[in-house]
């Protein structure tokens, strides 16, 4: 005759169930995290990482400064991965009021390019008179349309470092951020607005 005989353990079912729910609460915890890396995913491919916007800027103007890096680097701490660019170039003049006149062509991450041109005045201690190229980082930008409006300046945006400098102008979620080289010629172009167009015109309002 044979029989079998089975020992309680104590506590082993404790241990058991804990064990169960350590091992469902770090599921849990990890499906959030996959969901969340997905998003960031898909965002990244329609945005612009730093070094190729770094490199593609220092390419269009020509040399690269360590300025330049600088006020890039600005941008995209305060206001992270732009979704498209503007390479222009543009020309102005001022005694206390100035004007602006620039053209160049919008391209997206998301695919297209654009022709766009601008005009814009600008009111403060402004005197001079400048042509230059002009590499403009665009956040938030959904389509190419919404960008011919007027975009006034944000007040005292301007940063200039090693012959290089950048200013936003803003309209609703939509941001841009020109970066010239040498602006320190006309720092009060940062305060006014530009209006983008789809065909150029003389008329600066």
């Amino acid at each position: 005759m044979s029989y079998s005989k089975n020992y309680y353990v104590p506590g082993a079912n404790r241990l058991l169930t804990a064990l169960w729910c350590c091992l469902l609460a770090i599921a849990l915890h990890s499906i959030p995290a996959l969901a969340e890396d997905q998003p960031k995913k898909d965002a990244d491919k329609d945005t612009y990482d730093q070094d190729s916007i770094i490199k593609d800027a220092a390419d269009f103007f020509g040399q690269s400064t360590e300025g330049l890096a600088k006020v890039i680097e600005k941008a995209f701490k305060e206001h992270g991965r732009p979704n498209g660019y503007i390479k222009g170039e543009e020309a102005g003049g001022a005694i206390t009021v100035g004007l602006r006149y620039g053209n160049g062509t919008l391209q997206l991450k998301s695919g297209g390019t654009r022709k766009v041109y601008w005009q814009g005045p600008s009111i403060g201690f402004d005197l001079g008179a400048n042509a230059s190229k002009v590499f403009t980082l665009v956040y938030h930008l959904p389509t190419a349309e919404q960008l011919f409006v007027r975009f006034p300046a944000v007040d005292g945006s301007l940063y200039y470092v090693g012959g290089a400098g950048i200013n936003y102008q803003q309209r609703g979620k939509i941001i841009l951020a020109p970066v010239r080289l040498g602006v320190g010629l006309r720092a009060g172009a940062s305060i006014g607005y530009m209006h983008y167009t789809k065909q150029k015109t003389i008329n600066p309002f």
